[in-house]
This record gives C-alpha cells, sequence and structure tokens, in this order.
C-alpha cells in the first residue's frame, strides 16, 4: 500500500501588490527587487480574510480534483505558521467548514517547509491503515510583516495551497520523505514576539518584534548547502539520479537560491518548477501553490518522478520523492 497525491488545489487572493507599489512604501525599486529575489507581485490576503478563509478554497479545490467528499477525510493537516488565532487550531475551523466531520484536524508549524513536514505525516498514516488525508498549506504572510522593513516586506505574499492523499495499490505515490532541523539556527528566520518568551506588550509592538525578522546572507548560504544535500540523498535513497527527475518543485523563497541549487543539481530549468515571480515567498503555502500549478500546466502527468524540496524557520528542511 502506497500514500498517493489523488488531487491538488490552490488559491491565491486577488489583491496584487507589484514591486512598483513597494517603492512609495519603502527605499527600494522594481529593478531591485527583481534583480535580487526574482520577484515582481505578489498576492495580499483582503480586509477580514484569514488563513482558513484560504485553506477552505484551496482544499475544496483539492477535493474536487481527488473525487473526494469532505466526509470521507481521516484526517485534515494544516501547514501554517499564520494560523486565525493562537488557539484553537485553524484545522479545526477548515474541518467544521468542510463538513470533515469525521476527521481529526490539527495544525503543524515548520514554517516554509510545513507542507512537506505535514505530507509525511499523511504518508505515515495512510500506511498505517487510514484512506484519505487531506494537507493543506496556507498563510496570511502579511498579517506578520513590518511593511518599512525592505529586507522582508519585498519577499513575502498570501496564498494556500492542499492535496489529498490516499491509499493506493501500485507503484506510484510517495516514495520517500525526508526530515531535517538544526534549532541552533533558529535566530536565522524568526518572530521574536508575541509568545511564552516575549508576549505581546506595548514594547514588543513599538520594536515590531511580532514582524518576521530575517538574516538574508546567511539564510542564503545555508538554504543552498541544505536543499542540495537533502536532494541528493532522497534521490539516493531511491536508486535515481538527477537526470532521472522529470520536475523538481522547490520553496518558492528567492531565485538566485533556486537557480544555485539547480546549477549545483546540474538540474536544467525547464526540470524546475518556478512560480515566484508571481507570488513571492507564501511560506508553507508555497510548495503546494507550486505543485497544483504544475499539475494543471501538464507539467507533470501519470509517471513522472516529482521531487519536493523546501527549507524554512528552525530551521528545518524537507524533502520528497514521488512518482505521479
Amino acid at each position: 500500500m502506497k500514500a498517493r497525491i489523488s488531487g491538488t488545489g490552490s488559491y491565491v487572493p486577488p489583491k496584487v501588490l507589484t514591486n512598483t507599489d513597494l517603492e512609495s512604501m519603502v527605499a527600494t525599486s522594481d529593478q531591485w527587487i527583481t534583480e535580487r529575489t526574482g520577484i515582481r507581485e505578489r498576492r495580499l490576503a483582503g480586509v477580514g480574510e484569514a488563513c482558513s478563509d484560504l485553506g477552505v478554497k484551496a482544499s475544496l479545490q483539492a477535493l474536487r480534483n481527488a473525487n473526494v467528499r469532505p466526509i470521507d477525510l481521516d484526517l485534515i493537516l494544516l501547514a501554517t505558521c499564520t494560523g486565525d488565532y493562537p488557539l484553537p487550531a485553524t484545522a479545526c475551523l477548515i474541518q467544521h467548514r468542510l463538513g470533515a466531520t469525521r476527521a481529526a484536524a490539527c495544525d503543524l508549524s515548520a514554517a516554509c517547509c510545513g507542507f512537506v513536514y505535514a505530507l509525511s505525516v499523511a504518508d505515515a498514516y495512510v500506511k498505517t491503515g487510514m484512506r484519505h488525508v487531506l494537507v493543506i498549506g496556507a498563510e496570511v504572510m502579511s498579517s506578520i510583516m513590518d511593511w518599512t522593513d525592505r529586507n522582508t516586506c519585498i519577499l513575502f505574499g498570501d496564498g494556500a495551497g492542499a492535496a489529498v492523499v490516499s491509499a493506493s495499490e501500485g507503484d506510484r505515490g510517495i516514495l520517500s520523505t525526508h526530515l531535517r532541523s538544526d534549532g541552533a539556527l533558529h535566530d536565522l528566520i524568526a518572530v521574536p514576539g508575541g509568545g511564552s518568551r516575549q508576549p505581546l506588550s506595548d514594547k514588543v509592538i513599538a520594536e515590531k518584534m511580532h514582524c518576521i525578522k530575517m538574516k538574508g546572507n546567511e539564510t542564503f548560504k545555508v538554504a543552498v548547502r541544505m536543499l542540495e544535500e537533502i536532494a541528493r540523498e532522497t534521490l539516493a535513497a531511491n536508486n535515481y539520479g538527477v537526470e532521472d527527475l522529470d520536475l523538481y518543485v522547490p520553496h518558492q523563497a528567492n531565485m538566485r537560491i533556486l537557480k544555485a541549487v539547480a546549477d549545483r543539481l546540474g538540474l536544467p530549468s525547464e526540470k524546475v518548477m518556478l512560480n515566484l515571480d508571481r507570488y513571492g515567498n507564501t511560506s508553507a503555502a508555497s510548495v503546494p501553490i507550486a505543485l497544483d500549478e504544475a499539475v494543471q500546466q501538464g507539467r507533470i502527468k501519470p509517471g513522472s518522478l516529482v521531487m519536493l524540496g523546501a527549507f524554512g524557520a528552525g530551521l528545518t528542511w524537507a524533502s520528497a520523492l514521488l512518482r505521479w
């Protein structure tokens, strides 16, 4: 018995924030952002639009494409760091709105790696008897953004992606998943305020400590190495080479990072899925949005060998190899 992705879906809000728009907000330019990140625009959630709203829309699309009813779901896993509330879990809100009355539901926090981490959990549960698991990556990164910090506000966007993971006979499905973390590097990407370490206060808000902070140069160097190493490990674990891959779907963080990883792996550009020019970095939603777009565009077909790769705060990094 294998766990196989039987359907994907995605949703991005209609509001577009372009690099030109950002020129009037911080000291930057369209050329500066594009050259350094590859991002041209990103989507922002509307007023009153929360993580669960985005997640429900992506989930409904994934369920339709999988031909699975909400009532048939055994488990819902939501990867997010921008849930509707500190508690309850936003996955429970999505479970209720979908009408998935049989499903257990919980959130998983691994930042930009969240979807791949959750996919690994779904894989394990399906292999031990569950029939259908809904895996979602949904983020409203604009809610933790310091719009005066040009090092971060140019990078992130909002969106959601989802996948139904179902039990399946045969060789098609998730071949393996690989998860890593290194808490010694926790300060490279962090939201330092608002938790139990530094509870929300006037001082935390005034110093924007409830917003995301990132050490970009250090993160770049570590990310390239991590993504290359775990990609090679994943392929070797399944007795494949880079040349066997049909498509690599990485976390859409920064064009320079993705180009460096592809160059080190020897992957041609046509085998790398990219959409960060339109959406920016949507954290846990990044991989499932890109995966769904690749499916819709016909870049992934039955039998395709597909690798997912991600890195994020924690630090965490992860990969998955799938025979579609």
